[in-house]
């Protein structure tokens, strides 16, 4: 099969949201038998066209395309040909299992964790810019990933917080993060500060810290308490929007494990507290603008990072979503 003879058209979801008369997320269907070869250059003839339109509508749902494994989601995103963002020269909190070198679990934590809207790693830094997620096994029950367009989520926290907003845009946002010493897969955020921080001593993971700008500092028990730089807390957008880019709903909402307080885990820039009801309020509107992606065997999802934040909703039985991230 060439493809010109490979169909791939728009389709619809239960529960597909529309913002400015635009599908969210954009859904394309492969409409035709199809092999992988056919599908990898479909996907590289295509891919700047792909990219604009994960940017435009947030996310973009691939269904129906010949995926079963994870070496099947590797070629597939290869065939983008966007360089690779590897998990373990990240900085990111969650644990998770390579499959490939460019292919990971989502997350390892337990069924029964909830995993809270974010953006990828605003926590940090350095974040990756697209993410891609494949759905290899379904859970018997639950577990979906909620989608949220940040653009929209900020104009609606622009009318009904206004000094809120102000505080995010003026100040930015800081965040602390104790990392254990070694990765506790019963946390969504329990990853190692060795494998964080790829070091073997205290000594190179102070370096590391000192060249991003970190504050730390050693606990009795081993872990290290490790504060950012002032980060973004929103991100203009090409256009004229602006996105809600940060990791607050999740720091806010999820940093109640026996490490980390959500009291002293996030605040403004300057050090000030959030403001509560604001904070609250956020975290509502977002799960309210949420489209909980209902996943199929061999669904992709292909999330624009400074758009879209995504989640893991709870969930029974096996469950297997992997992941694949793209650099800036």
């Amino acid at each position: 099969m060439t493809t010109d003879t490979l169909q791939v058209m728009p389709d619809d979801v239960p529960g597909q949201q529309t913002f400015d008369d635009e599908p969210f997320p954009l859904v394309l269907r492969c409409g035709t038998p199809a092999t992988l070869d056919a599908v990898a250059c479909w996907l590289a003839e295509q891919r700047d066209r792909l990219g604009a339109q994960a940017a435009e509508h947030g996310a973009v749902l691939f269904r129906g395309f010949p995926l079963s494994t994870a070496e099947d989601f590797d070629r597939f995103v290869a065939a983008f040909d966007w360089p690779s963002f590897a998990y373990d020269e990240s900085l990111s909190n969650a644990v998770r299992v390579n499959r490939t070198s460019r292919v990971f679990t989502a997350n390892e934590a337990p069924a029964s964790v909830n995993i809270f809207l974010h953006h990828e790693m605003a926590q940090t830094p350095i974040c990756p810019s697209r993410l891609f997620f494949f759905c290899e096994q379904p859970a018997d029950e639950g577990g979906a990933t909620p989608l949220c367009r940040s653009d929209v989520l900020w104009q609606r926290i622009v009318e009904r917080c206004p000094g809120f907003a102000r505080d995010c845009l003026d100040k930015g946002l800081r965040y602390t993060n104790v990392m254990p010493s070694a990765n506790d897969p019963n946390s969504g955020m329990g990853r190692s500060w060795q494998s964080t921080l790829r070091s073997e001593t205290r000594e190179q993971a102070e370096a590391r810290l000192e060249a991003l700008g970190y504050s730390w500092e050693w606990l009795a028990d081993g872990c290290l308490r490790a504060t950012t730089p002032v980060l973004p807390a929103v991100r203009e957008l090409p256009g004229g929007r602006w996105s809600f880019y940060n990791q607050l709903i999740a720091f806010y909402s999820a940093r109640t494990d026996n490490r980390n307080d959500p009291a002293i885990s996030i605040t403004f820039g300057d050090g000030a507290p959030l403001d509560d009801d604001s904070a609250v309020l956020a975290a509502k509107m977002a799960d309210e603008l949420s489209f909980d992606l209902p996943w199929q065997r061999g669904d992709v999802v292909l999330v624009d990072n400074y758009v879209t934040m995504h989640g893991r909703r709870t969930f029974r039985g096996t469950r297997k979503v992997l992941a694949s991230l793209i650099a800036a």
